[in-house]
């Protein structure tokens, strides 16, 4: 049985003042339409971008399909020029590869690695995107290993092996030139490439700069807070271990209760 399918609301010509004031506290994902960003969003062809980024050194990732599966790492690490990348990227088939003619590119960043722990706004400057959520609160039916989902293929997924996946609320939009994604900290996403085109993510620090590791320059790392109690629940983990299976499983279970019963929230769907 295939889960809830609930499209990403869209809004156009919102004010910054809006959606500083009455969106961005509701926490949800946001398309907002109408934005002027410029010249990019005709500006940027294959031929501009591979004159503007010159012959700088890429890292990128490397696939023989579009799913990338960062848990078993289907993929192999590569470097490009900028304008070589951006050319092979435009190309439906490759004359030059590392894999096939047909292989995926996923260049992270121009600059340092940014994954983050905060929320971002994708702005599509070129091309479409399919872009799919995952609500922070269905995190339960998502099979995560550390950060990642174990479910690669959501459009059909094995429901013998993943069958609570059927249970995740899943949101989804499609993003054209010009359209701005508010992707809250948090939501697991799933973006899939139309066509050819440029996106641009900008991420920013929801919570006080004081809840961040202050080692941490480009956000890789949970909150601090978040951090302690995840070492203080390995700590009691290894403490149950030492009991016996059928005392373990009672205390684990009842410390689950607690937790839901202490941190959960009840003011989010």
């Amino acid at each position: 049985m295939a889960g809830q399918r609930l499209p990403v609301p869209r809004l156009d010509g919102v004010s910054q003042e809006q959606f500083v004031q009455h969106l961005y506290p509701q926490r949800k994902p946001l398309v907002l339409e109408g934005i002027d960003l410029g010249a990019c969003t005709s500006r940027w062809t294959v031929d501009y971008l591979s004159q503007a980024g010159g012959r700088k050194e890429v890292k990128i990732h490397v696939a023989a399909v579009a799913q990338m599966d960062f848990i078993s790492k289907n993929f192999v690490y590569r470097t490009l020029p900028f304008d070589k990348l951006v050319q092979r990227a435009a190309e439906e088939k490759h004359e030059e590869f590392f894999i096939s003619e047909d292989e995926k590119y996923y260049l992270r960043s121009l600059g340092e690695d940014p994954r983050k722990v905060m929320d971002n706004f994708l702005i599509q400057v070129t091309g479409k995107k399919r872009v799919v959520l995952f609500s922070p609160r269905d995190a339960q039916y998502l099979y995560l290993s550390g950060t990642k989902s174990e479910v690669l293929n959501i459009d059909n997924p094995d429901l013998d092996k993943y069958p609570l996946f059927s249970k995740a609320r899943r949101y989804e939009c499609s993003l054209k030139a010009g359209d701005v994604l508010f992707i809250p900290a948090l939501w697991f996403h799933n973006v899939i490439s139309e066509e050819f085109g440029v996106g641009v993510n900008v991420f920013w620090k929801h919570l006080p700069s004081e809840c961040y590791d202050k080692t941490d320059t480009y956000g890789n790392k949970d909150p601090t807070a978040a951090s302690r109690a995840a070492q203080i629940l390995d700590r009691a983990l290894k403490t149950l271990a030492e009991l016996p299976e059928e005392y373990r499983d009672f205390y684990a279970r009842r410390m689950v209760l607690h937790i839901q019963d202490k941190a959960y929230s009840r003011n989010f769907e």
